[in-house]
């Protein structure tokens, strides 16, 4: 794919979701409408800068990210007690670097399939509930990471 300008590039336009925290470098972001409607534990790393690539960082700033990336799977861990988090730094149709860091449950209607296939079940609605009452706490302990 080649490289879209930044004019052009949706995460260099506008956060991506929404806006947890917003660092130098980069911003957390949790993901709205269709991305995270059955999956609402689903949350973004976005690099401030419109590079495509994780190596187009300088050695420093890919630690920084690494440990942002981190830091908000740990959160989720603690928040939502996910079976298992996914991480992704796809980049297919936006190339703007940027991970995802989704909380999966073993009763989400895709699991254990990557959250962008087809889904395998009807989505479990009262857990769905229950989980998205916990993410201003989750959104909260994101918001206090420290880097």
């Amino acid at each position: 794919m080649a490289a879209i300008p930044e004019a052009a590039c949706p995460l260099c336009r506008e956060d991506g979701g929404q806006l947890i925290a917003r660092h130098d470098k980069f911003r957390l972001i949790r993901a709205t409408g269709s991305d995270a409607a059955d999956c609402p534990g689903f949350y973004r790393v976005v690099w401030n800068a419109h590079v495509a690539e994780f190596s187009d960082l300088a050695e420093a700033d890919q630690l920084l990210c690494l440990r942002a990336v981190s830091a908000v799977e740990r959160v989720l861990r603690d928040c939502l007690q996910p079976a298992k988090v996914n991480l992704a730094a796809l980049g297919n149709m936006v190339p703007h670097l940027h991970w995802h860091v989704i909380a999966r449950h073993d009763w989400d209607s895709r699991w254990p399939a990557p959250i962008w296939a087809a889904p395998q079940r009807a989505a479990a609605e009262a857990r769905l509930a229950a989980l998205r009452e916990r993410l201003p706490a989750c959104d909260a302990a994101i918001a206090a990471l420290v880097f």
